[in-house]
């Protein structure tokens, strides 16, 4: 017989004649994945009904967004002056705008070049935060640099940024691009040296860095996929931050220019006709406020499946 056999067979004897009535209880298998495994994120925020409605909801944003041209019944430029500002039923599904453009063509592209925007400026701002609060957390020499610049970037305004950017470049997308990704910066920053911090401290780290392994191989096998939870949370709360500034910025007259469509620029254009019209105004201010408020509702639902505190 296998003598690992036997040897399971004489503990499991030791623990039946250690029972009362010399009966053997049950021991559950710890090491069975069908146990031991724990349902997987997207399992888990499935489960939460708000977090499943705004991941539908943004899911269904970015594919809107990414087939735009293919999804609006018009193009985004194409008007009818005979058919200016004609309300919803009358000329389109949801009316015109002040040139006699389709608003459903309109908002579809409008959300085009606002998703675009936030998406490179989430991107461009937290990948270089995300870089100087790592740093700042594993090279304490420098730590007290480098958060000093980013509080400092924390005491201008995002309104300032877009318009100094403005008059140094010219209003438009990419200006506000721009301010969106200088304002990200330091925010995760913040973030990413405050959870760095907390897993610098473990043991692993400390082996790893006596055993000689490289400081970018520990980033990229220890620290940044332990810090993973936390950027998750914060860019996918971003995202509605941004989308909110940029609509700011635009409606101001920083961002797109026309005839270009951006939820933003389009609600400031229909103030003037805010009273005999409001439907030029309201449904993109609408629309704004649906996706800010999936990518919040999203982002609460992932920090509590991300927490194990939260999660239990």
């Amino acid at each position: 017989m296998n003598p690992f056999l036997k040897l399971a067979k004489r503990d499991a004897a030791a623990v039946s004649s250690a029972v009362p009535g010399g009966n053997a209880q049950p021991v559950p298998n710890v090491a069975d994945p069908a146990i031991a495994a724990a349902p997987s994120t997207f399992r888990l925020l499935m489960r939460d009904p708000a977090g499943a409605i705004s991941l539908t909801v943004v899911i269904l944003i970015f594919v809107v967004a990414v087939f735009a041209p293919l999804i609006a019944p018009q193009g985004h430029w194409s008007g009818d002056m005979a058919n200016a500002l004609k309300p919803p039923g009358e000329a389109g599904w949801l009316g015109t705008d002040s040139q006699g453009r389709d608003m459903v063509s309109r908002l579809i592209f409008g959300l085009q070049t606002t998703m675009l925007m936030a998406v490179t400026a989430v991107i461009v701002g937290c990948a270089t935060g995300a870089v100087i609060g790592l740093a700042a957390a594993y090279y304490p020499p420098v730590s007290g640099l480098l958060m000093r610049l980013m509080d400092i970037l924390l005491s201008f305004p995002t309104i300032l940024f877009g318009l100094a950017i403005a008059a140094i470049l010219e209003p438009g997308l990419w200006a506000v691009v721009v301010a969106l990704s200088i304002s990200s910066v330091p925010l995760m920053a913040r973030v990413v040296r405050g959870a760095a911090l907390t897993v610098m401290q473990q043991e692993y780290i400390e082996s790893a860095r006596a055993l000689g392994v490289s400081d970018l191989h520990l980033w990229r096998r220890h620290l940044l996929p332990n810090c993973m939870s936390s950027i998750m949370v914060f860019v996918t709360l971003r995202f509605g931050q941004v989308i909110l500034l940029g609509a700011a910025l635009s409606f101001i007259g920083l961002g797109a220019q026309p005839p270009s469509a951006e939820l933003g620029s389009m609600a400031s254009e229909g103030r003037t006709f805010l009273f005999f019209a409001p439907h030029v105004s309201v449904l993109p201010s609408l629309l704004i406020f649906i996706v800010v408020l999936a990518f919040n509702t999203l982002g609460d639902a992932l920090r509590d499946v991300l927490d194990p505190k939260l999660r239990s």
